[in-house]
């Protein structure tokens, strides 16, 4: 069951993303909640749009860019945190992952639609979600991989 601040911020986002000409994805703890799992501790939404639409949704809903989104592990092009909704929404255009190869792209290839309080909302599928979270490869990360396959 989705608390009430993960079920707001979930339509506030599907509301902000209608008119996205590209696909957009929740990933993370979020997408893993939209998957059934439970428990689990959503601190945030995490999505991914195209740069096209986040440069759009930034503009339209007032974000700051964050011009030093990067970390050790993660960047993106385009990054900004929406503040507004009970939890905060980090947007993510261009999203990688440092892996032994060097720094890869995240791009869902699948895209579940889930109903939310008659908005829809898009995760990738439960195996591509747990391939992600596997390249993610923080403790948090692979905790939520171990919940996805337990609660099938």
């Amino acid at each position: 069951m989705l608390s009430a601040d993960l079920r707001q911020t979930l339509v506030m986002t599907a509301d902000a993303l209608e008119g996205a000409q590209d696909p957009w994805w929740v990933i993370s703890s979020a997408a893993v909640a939209l998957h059934g799992v439970t428990p689990i501790e959503v601190g945030d939404v995490d999505v991914l749009v195209s740069v096209g639409d986040a440069r759009r949704l930034i503009d339209t809903l007032g974000v700051v860019p964050i011009k030093d989104g990067a970390s050790a592990t993660f960047r993106s092009t385009l990054f900004g945190r929406w503040t507004i909704p009970p939890l905060v929404v980090e947007i993510m255009a261009d999203f990688h992952v440092v892996t032994d190869l060097g720094w890869t792209e995240v791009r869902p290839l699948t895209r579940v639609p889930a109903l939310v309080d008659g908005r829809v909302v898009y995760v990738p599928d439960r195996g591509e979600l747990v391939e992600m979270l596997r390249l993610f490869g923080r403790p948090k990360d692979l905790e939520r991989v171990r919940l996805l396959i337990l609660q099938v």
